[in-house]
């Protein structure tokens, strides 16, 4: 089953207006919880944004690759504490893939947006942006945003023969198998 729900994930950026119900959205947010964390400390938090005020707004957040959340029904802001585990980039970043994972497997589609390390506008970050615009404290640092919603467009999976096999070694670097 694992196999065939990564076969068929694919980053969705066009979405119906159909609204995520309460029940759909609690298995997205359980499945966050249920990810892996180093040392168990769980240093995410996520806030989830169902406004569609607010989703626009967050669809500003940087130039390039967050316009399309302005469409979502719903987002989930993926943040991390850095004072809690020194490996929370790691840990939120699991957690945003078991999102994705979770929403294929409910029949939604979903995309990364990258926020840690982008810029807003020349003068301000888009992590900076995003806590302003809703009231994060300081000390989390905001990994990402995951749009989802009812996919509007169809994607097939990537294809075997699409896959980077010429990036796998077997046993020193640069020895094929």
């Amino acid at each position: 089953m694992f196999l065939d729900l990564i076969k068929a994930r694919r980053s969705v950026r066009k979405f119906t207006d159909q609204p995520i119900d309460q029940a759909t959205r609690e298995k997205l947010i359980e499945a966050a919880l249920r990810s892996p964390s180093s040392r168990s400390f769980n240093p995410w938090q996520f806030i989830v944004v169902d406004d569609p005020q607010l989703l626009e707004k967050l669809s500003e957040s940087k130039p390039h690759g967050a316009s399309f959340l302005k469409g979502a029904p719903l987002g989930i802001v993926v943040c991390a504490d850095p004072t809690e585990s020194d490996v929370c980039v790691e840990d939120a970043s699991i957690a945003s893939i078991f999102i994705h994972l979770a929403a294929t497997s409910l029949e939604l589609g979903s995309c990364w947006i990258q926020i840690r390390k982008r810029d807003h506008d020349r003068t301000k970050s888009a992590d900076a942006y995003i806590r302003d615009l809703l009231e994060i404290p300081e000390n989390l640092m905001i990994e990402s945003i995951i749009a989802i919603g009812y996919p509007a467009e169809k994607k097939p999976g990537h294809g075997a023969d699409t896959l980077a096999y010429d990036k796998v070694f077997y046993n020193r670097y640069g020895e094929k198998g």
